[in-house]
């Protein structure tokens, strides 16, 4: 009767090792990719309002006598705001404006430099009816698991194209384009 009894114990162990941890694994993805869905969509909204707001203060705001125009930091700001939960030091941002079918370089900076800067953003002929305010947001996503499969630890890849130094985590790019109208 002992005997049975102490395999059953050795029995109970060897099921939660099969069952208990593939579970665990697949709560913990679970969490992971409602949390990187929830900062994809804040990335989207922040980005699309930071467009908006740079395109409302874009028309005849830099002409005497207005006073509107906005200031990098400023749409920065409005970016930050709209952006609950997201790092400024992991979220990298490029505002540009552009006349229609024209591309322009985009270059990524970090939201937490953009805070500082008073430059004007739309001034000139960049803030007039017509053209686009095109904004666009990289956060880097760095997720739990990563701890489990941290990759190959030799040799560093390049630096990433989508902002920062390629550290492991995973890129949640969003872009808005906003007209200035009126």
């Amino acid at each position: 009767m002992k005997m049975r009894r102490l395999n059953t114990v050795g029995n109970s162990l060897v099921e939660f090792t099969l069952v208990g941890i593939p579970l665990i694994f697949i709560l913990l993805g679970t969490f992971e990719m409602a949390r990187g869905m929830w900062l994809y969509a804040t990335v989207a909204h922040a980005v699309r309002e930071g467009a908006r707001y740079a395109a409302v203060h874009g028309k005849d705001c830099s002409t005497p006598p207005n006073q509107c125009a906005a200031t990098v930091a400023a749409v920065a700001a409005v970016i930050r705001d709209a952006g609950v939960g997201l790092e400024p030091t992991d979220f990298y941002l490029a505002m540009t404006a552009s006349a229609p079918r024209t591309t322009s370089n985009v270059t990524l900076t970090p939201l937490s430099s953009l805070l500082t800067d008073s430059s004007t953003f739309l001034s000139g002929t960049t803030g007039v009816a017509g053209n686009d305010v095109i904004v666009t947001g990289v956060y880097h996503f760095h997720t739990a698991l990563t701890a489990f499969f941290p990759g190959p630890p030799t040799p560093p890849p390049p630096p990433a194209p989508l902002g920062g130094s390629d550290d492991g985590a995973l890129r949640l790019a969003a872009t808005s384009r906003e007209r200035i109208e009126f």
